[in-house]
């Protein structure tokens, strides 16, 4: 079963129903119990990095997917999902992260005369293996929507990357904890493999 982690943020159903699609069981919760006995978790969304942080308190979140994640329980974070794994965010100062993963949410340049937020399809590029990303060639396209992005402390973890403006760090892997700043559910047959790769990664820790 793959717990799709219910905290008010926006998406949820559509990443429920990728799950479903690919032929998995995907429940959408927010208790503790269902989450720790998920085979795999996603915490997905959509909106504010003070605002996410805010219910993933109000709901007691935060100490069950630190729990998971000690218990070796595969963990993919999708857009904002990705960003709460990192220790703070410039669109929400002050506010803590989850700081699973080592690094910091930046806001995408203004001067460059691109649009912000970021809409559309982009390019991958693999500096490091990938779990997400095997049987997937390098340059393919996936999905994104996001006016800030991850600066990751360990360029090792960082398995993918995409050009905008900057060097986006796009996708990251450490251990158990997997995360894509652009959206797989919405990212076509590429985006369908990626959540497929996924689900089939074991639990790591007994």
């Amino acid at each position: 079963m793959v717990a799709v982690i219910d905290y008010d943020a926006g998406n949820i159903r559509s990443v429920e129903k990728a799950i479903v699609s690919l032929g998995g069981c995907a429940e959408v919760t927010r208790q503790r119990q269902e989450i720790l006995s998920a085979d795999h978790i996603i915490l997905p969304g959509v909106g504010s990095f003070g605002d996410a942080m805010g219910k993933l308190h109000k709901y007691g979140l935060v100490e069950v997917i630190k729990e998971a994640v000690s218990r070796g329980i595969p963990l993919l974070g999708i857009c904002l999902g990705l960003q709460l794994l990192f220790e703070s965010s410039e669109e929400s100062k002050g506010v803590e992260g989850l700081g699973i993963l080592p690094g910091k949410i930046v806001r995408l340049p203004e001067e460059t005369g691109l649009k912000i937020p970021h809409i559309g399809w982009n390019s991958l590029r693999y500096p490091n293996a990938g779990r997400l990303f095997e049987g997937i060639e390098e340059g393919a396209y996936v999905y994104f929507v996001h006016s800030y992005y991850l600066r990751a402390d360990e360029p090792e973890i960082v398995t993918a990357t995409t050009e905008y403006a900057v060097d986006i760090h796009a996708s990251v892997e450490r251990g158990n904890v997997f995360a894509c700043q652009f959206h797989p559910e919405k990212s076509s047959d590429v985006g369908m493999h990626i959540l497929r790769n996924f689900m089939q990664i074991s639990t790591s820790i007994s």
